[in-house]
């Protein structure tokens, strides 16, 4: 059997991309946001705060990413919450790494060294305050390298999402080999677009993590 491709097939599968790069940028933002006071409440919270932020963490690297995606778009709407493909996948994602995320950060803000939050007591900075300008700023940095393999990671999940219906990469790329009855030469293509795009987003972040590295920052855990 000869492998075909058409390549008038090409601009809907670059729709399908444009839907999956606003998905994942939309989910890792929420889940930085979350992530970041997930991992303070954990550290810094106490009893409700705490127990809370530490529930939600486990519960969601516990479950399967794709339970959630369906607790989601079928289940809400048994309560009355009906969310688009779109927003259901977002959800889903943005929560999941959110919880993923909150460890990342708190293990950067474990490393920034306790002098340094010492310092900043002692010239009559307050906790938050210290937590802000002081303790954020570096942790920031040092999370950068777990932070961009987060991101990778829900690039590449997001194609579960074609599983609500939503038209992102993958499920352009299904539709189109449903309809022609070219698997393999449909799939490779789209193996080769979500491969072009990781390596890319590998080589921005590297430029940007060597850009903002502090030479000797993070070397030390937890010392003054």
């Amino acid at each position: 059997m000869s492998l075909y491709f058409d390549w008038h097939w090409l601009p809907q599968l670059s729709r399908g991309l444009t839907v999956t790069v606003e998905l994942t940028a939309a989910c890792i933002s929420l889940g930085a946001v979350l992530g970041i006071l997930l991992a303070l409440a954990r550290l810094y919270g106490r009893h409700v705060l705490y127990w809370g932020a530490s529930a939600y963490v486990q519960f969601f690297r516990g479950t399967p990413l794709l339970v959630q995606l369906f607790l989601i778009y079928y289940g809400l709407p048994t309560l009355g919450i009906s969310l688009s493909p779109f927003g259901a996948g977002l959800l889903a994602m943005g929560l999941n790494t959110a919880a993923y995320q909150a460890e990342y950060f708190r293990g950067a803000i474990q490393a920034v060294k306790r002098g340094q939050t010492l310092a900043a007591l002692s010239l009559g900075m307050s906790r938050w305050q210290t937590i802000r300008y002081v303790i954020l700023p570096q942790a920031l940095r040092l999370v950068l390298p777990a932070w961009s393999n987060e991101l990778i990671y829900m690039l590449k999940y997001s194609s579960i999402v074609y599983l609500v219906s939503l038209r992102d990469l993958m499920g352009v790329g299904r539709t189109i080999a449903s309809r022609n009855f070219r698997f393999f030469e449909v799939f490779s293509v789209v193996a080769l677009i979500y491969l072009a795009i990781v390596l890319l987003i590998t080589f921005a972040l590297r430029l940007v993590e060597a850009r903002i590295r502090v030479p000797g920052l993070g070397t030390t855990r937890g010392t003054v």
